[in-house]
Parts: structure tokens; sequence; C-alpha cells
């Protein structure tokens, strides 16, 4: 399923109403940790094709079935700008230059692709639909893992083994959560 995004900063809201709008049905509730961290992946991705751009923009959304149990939703904006997305350091009073940071910590796997004159910049996130254990370091590798970059055949860039914000980490059995 996919969406046609204007260059107008207006289209990052509509945007989001689409993909929550999506979420119904697949098996992810729309309240789920998973449902409101695509949701602020969304909002990030189609901000940066807007105002980097200045382009129009395709989004396209992926969900597992209900049936699907454990798998990975994919999110995707291409573009017609052939400016690689590039991840800035921003200091504290800075009002903007984190959304790459935020996809980095939040995707299970990120990367993106030159695609004819422009480009695809995607994410994913592993749906874990069973109780995670935290009781050992053994499931540390469960739904992602530790990040692993790579430059991919096509010039771009793919990063795996993002935070995930729908496992906050566990330290020495507690497990904190930014709220």
């Amino acid at each position: 399923m996919q969406l046609e995004i204007r260059p107008d900063p207006a289209e990052v809201g509509r945007a989001r109403r689409w993909a929550r709008s999506r979420i119904v049905g697949s098996g992810i509730e729309a309240d789920e940790p998973l449902a409101e961290t695509l949701i602020l992946l969304v909002s990030e991705l189609v901000t940066n094709a807007v105002v980097h751009t200045g382009c129009p923009a395709v989004l396209r959304l992926s969900l597992p079935g209900a049936e699907a149990g454990e798998a990975t939703v994919r999110l995707e904006v291409a573009d017609s700008s052939d400016r690689a997305p590039v991840p800035r350091c921003v200091g504290d009073d800075s009002t903007g230059g984190r959304g790459l940071a935020l996809v980095d910590g939040l995707a299970d796997r990120w990367g993106w692709t030159v695609e004819g004159p422009g480009k695809r910049i995607w994410c994913e996130l592993d749906r874990c639909v069973r109780p995670v254990d935290r009781a050992g370091p053994a499931n540390a590798a469960e739904c992602g893992g530790a990040a692993e970059r790579g430059v991919t055949a096509e010039g771009g860039v793919t990063v795996e083994g993002g935070a995930g914000a729908f496992r906050p980490p566990v330290y020495e059995g507690f497990a904190y959560e930014a709220v």
C-alpha cells in the first residue's frame, strides 16, 4: 500500500493519519508500542523527504496480516532527489537534525538505496508477539540485535539492529523506558 506525498509540510500529518488507518486490521493494536513507533518513523521519514528534498515522494507501508505472528513491518519513502540522507550531529539547543538518529535508534534495520534519479529510504521493525523473557542475556538478540552497518551494492547504506522502542533495555532485572 502506498501514499503519494506532496512537498508540503502539511503532508506529514496526512501521512501519519494514513499510516494509522492502515494499521487497523493488520493485527497491530493502535495502542501497541509497535504502532506508536511506526507512526513516529513515518513522521520522521516523511518530514525528511518534504523538508530536505522539495520533491514529491511516495510512502509505502508493508504490514503483516493478523495471522502472521512474528513478522517484519517495512516502511519506505521514495523521492526523486539525488541528495543522500546525511545523519547530523546537532547541539542541545537545535530544533532539528535528529530525524535519522531517531530512525537509527527505533528501527531494527534501516538504510537507503539509489533508485532511478532519486532514492528510497527504508526501515524495518520486527514484531514480537510472544513475551520476551528479559531474565537473561541470551535474549538480547531476539527481535533485533547488535548494530551492524554495511554499504549496499547500489551505494546506499544499511543499518541493522537499532534499539527498538518497543523493547526497553533491561539493567540488572529492571526494565527502563524513556517517558
